[in-house]
C-alpha cells in the first residue's frame, strides 16, 4: 500500500504541475529535496509517460497477492517466478532511478525515496521467498540460501539504505545543506 500511495502522490504532483506550470510542487522542500526536478526531467518519463503511472499499475500486483495470501490462496511455482521477475524489473528500475537522482539530477525526491524504501525490501523478501520455496531453478543450494536470506532481509535492507544515504551525502553534501 505504501508504494502505491507514493506512486499516487507523485501522479497527483505531476498533474498539478501540468495544470499549474511554474508553481512549486507540494513535495518541493529545498533545491536538494524536491519532486519537481525529477518529475520534469527526461528520467521522470522514461517510457514517454510519467513514471509514477508505472507504480500505480505495478503496485496493485503485490497488494492483490498479499490479500490473496491472507485469504489462504496458494500460487504455482511459475506464478512466483513471474512475480519475482516483476520485482526484479522494479528493482532494476529503482537502482537506475536512484543513480539518476543522485548523480545526474542532483536531487532527492521525497515520494521517489518512499518508493525506493518499499521496493528494496520487497525485492529482497520476494527473492528470498522464491528461492526458499524452490520457485526459481536454483536447486537445493538455492533453497538453503533463500531460507538463510529470509532472516537477513531487514539487515540487508538497512545496509542498502545506508549505501544510498552515503552515496547521496558524498555526491550532494546532504548534511551540509541542512
Amino acid at each position: 500500500m505504501i508504494g502505491w500511495w507514493a506512486a499516487f502522490s507523485l501522479t497527483i504532483e505531476k498533474f498539478e504541475a501540468l495544470l499549474n506550470p511554474g508553481q512549486a510542487a507540494g513535495c518541493d522542500f529545498s533545491p536538494l529535496v524536491q519532486c519537481s526536478a525529477n518529475l520534469d526531467s527526461p528520467q521522470g518519463s522514461l517510457f514517454g509517460f510519467p513514471n509514477p503511472l508505472i507504480g500505480l499499475a505495478a503496485w496493485i500486483a503485490p497488494i492483490v497477492v498479499g490479500v490473496a495470501l491472507l485469504a489462504g490462496a496458494r500460487f504455482a511455482r511459475w506464478f512466483w517466478g513471474l512475480f519475482w521477475l516483476g520485482f526484479a524489473g522494479a528493482m532494476t528500475f529503482v537502482v537506475w532511478l536512484i543513480s539518476q537522482s543522485i548523480f545526474v539530477l542532483g536531487t532527492l525526491c521525497p515520494w521517489c525515496m518512499v518508493t525506493w524504501s518499499v521496493t528494496i525490501p520487497s525485492f529482497l523478501a520476494v527473492t528470498a521467498y522464491v528461492l526458499a520455496e524452490g520457485a526459481l531453478p536454483a536447486g537445493a543450494a538455492g533453497r538453503r540460501i533463500g531460507r538463510a536470506m529470509l532472516r537477513w532481509v531487514p539487515l540487508v535492507t538497512v545496509l542498502c539504505f545506508v549505501v544510498i544515504a552515503v552515496l547521496a551525502h558524498l555526491r550532494l553534501d546532504v548534511l551540509g545543506s541542512l
